[in-house]
């Protein structure tokens, strides 16, 4: 009783109410705890990224009718990657209901990107499956929303602009040092520090050595770019 109430208030939180219940607890319903009667997420999951490609490539060619491929690429790549997706299921509140099998959960499954990513595309494709493709374009539409007006900033990669502003002031590419890592082997917290030649640096932290580099290029870049002006 307790899992079917919490699955009608995700369906108010999404939007969309199914008619095929069986679709969205199969949308929630990791490998870790699932049998031969009852089956994981991973096929949805599978459907679920393609519907998203589609409509993330209508919806950046409804936005910007004169975007060249390559500027339309990279915008799209930040709206479809496992980050974004993992963004909405916590917006959503994903993570309170997805099955999970015990060594999951208590090794932090509800919070796993990628678990919550994997698990956003499965929603998608459950969607789609009980309402059609319109409900599933209204669901992504309606969650992607203010993703896709702020895309163009987001798909600039800081790290590649910092690379640039350095090479256009005659500078070598900026240096990133892991300065250590922190937190269970589940939920680490990487230190990254990322410097220029000219001694100007600067650290972030993250769940991920990526993001923190991406972090720290980002503010380096903002702090580099204000003191041009």
């Amino acid at each position: 009783m307790r899992l079917a109430a919490d699955l009608k208030a995700f369906e108010a939180r999404i939007g969309h109410q199914f008619s095929q219940p069986e679709l969205l607890l199969r949308a929630v319903t990791h490998a870790s705890i699932s049998s031969s009667t009852r089956p994981d997420n991973q096929r949805l999951e599978f459907l679920g990224d393609r519907v998203l490609g589609l409509v993330m490539a209508e919806a950046l060619l409804s936005a910007d009718t004169a975007a060249s491929e390559g500027q339309l690429a990279p915008r799209f790549n930040a709206l479809v990657r496992k980050e974004a997706c993992a963004e909405v299921a916590r917006e959503v509140g994903l993570g309170d209901v997805l099955k999970l099998g015990r060594s999951e959960m208590l090794s932090g499954g509800r919070r796993k990107e990628a678990l919550l990513g994997d698990a956003m595309e499965a929603v998608i494709a459950a969607v789609y499956q009980d309402g059609g493709f319109d409900a599933a374009r209204a669901l992504i539409l309606r969650l992607w929303g203010p993703r896709i007006g702020a895309v163009e900033q987001d798909a600039r990669d800081p790290k590649t602009s910092l690379q640039e502003w350095a090479q256009a002031r005659a500078m070598p590419p900026p240096v990133y040092t892991e300065q250590g890592r922190t937190g269970p082997d589940h939920q680490p917290i990487f230190t990254v520090e990322v410097k220029l030649e000219s001694g100007e640096a600067e650290i972030a932290r993250a769940g991920s050595k990526r993001v923190a580099e991406q972090a720290a290029a980002r503010a380096l870049l903002a702090r580099m770019e204000t003191s041009d002006d």
